[in-house]
């Protein structure tokens, strides 16, 4: 049974950075996908970053240039890098693994971005 555990969640300035981390436990197969999603207070979940089985990235507009995704295979830790943070990046974030036919999700991690 995989397991997914985000940290790394807190207050920031804006224009501040934070590293997200989301450890699984169990067998994450090379054949699954993985992403960040966030939800902003009463608002549905969005993705924000996935990476494919294969390596391949992808970002929301909203976040292109400023947040990156990444993977450690060895660690089965995903990570996203998040750099000049704005007040609207403000959301609980999750970690998302999936394949064709499962989907495992995180609990969530809260980032708030404030002076």
């Amino acid at each position: 049974q995989v397991q997914l555990v985000e940290s790394g969640g807190g207050l920031v300035l804006p224009g501040g950075s934070l590293r997200l981390s989301c450890a699984a436990s169990g067998s994450i197969s090379s054949t699954w996908h993985m992403g960040w999603y966030r939800q902003a207070p009463g608002k549905q979940p969005v993705l924000v970053a996935l990476i494919t089985s294969g390596g391949t990235t992808n970002y929301a507009d909203s976040v292109k240039d400023r947040f990156f995704i990444s993977k450690d295979n060895a660690k089965n830790t995903l990570y996203l890098q998040m750099n000049s943070l704005k007040p609207e990046d403000t959301a609980v974030y999750y970690c998302r693994a999936w394949s064709t036919l499962k989907s495992v999700w995180g609990q969530g991690t809260q980032v708030i971005v404030s002076s």
